[in-house]
């Protein structure tokens, strides 16, 4: 049987899609909002999830811990984040939005969906919701149970 090509893999390509986005969002938050792809993700994260740890914006904005940290770092330095005291670890954190970090992720959250139309816009209503619904699949079989 013959090996296939690589680029024939489904991991391949998606993680060819996944690179190709991250560069052209990461230049998108850069020139429209003055943010690193990562303190971008983060934002967005705190936002939708505050309050949260370091540890849980690392996971839910799919960066590792220490860029996830780093990230918080800066955008609490900017004041757009604030760390509280968590109520639930005493050693830990908690990261929600300060006032003008609110304005700020909207115009986030307005990004991100203007990144997902385009690079989604080629897809039918009918192919984006089959492609959303294997998305939530894959996600599904492939996430670590909560709490690991």
């Amino acid at each position: 049987m013959a090996t296939p090509d690589l680029d024939r893999f489904l991991t391949y390509r998606l993680h060819r899609i996944a690179k190709i986005s991250d560069r052209d969002s990461a230049a998108a938050y850069q020139a429209e909002l003055g943010l690193s792809l990562s303190e971008g993700r983060c934002l967005a994260a705190v936002g939708q999830f505050e309050p949260a740890s370091v540890k849980d914006i690392a996971r839910l904005a799919n960066l590792d811990k220490a860029n996830a940290s780093r990230a918080a770092d800066a955008l609490v330095a900017r004041g757009l984040v604030q760390k509280a005291a968590s109520a639930t670890d005493g050693r830990g954190v908690a990261l929600s939005l300060t006032r003008e970090g609110r304005v700020l992720w909207r115009r986030v959250m307005k990004l991100i969906e203007r990144r997902n139309v385009e690079v989604f816009g080629v897809l039918d209503g009918k192919e984006l919701r089959l492609l959303d619904g294997l998305l939530d699949r894959l996600v599904a079989h492939l996430e670590p149970p909560a709490g690991d």
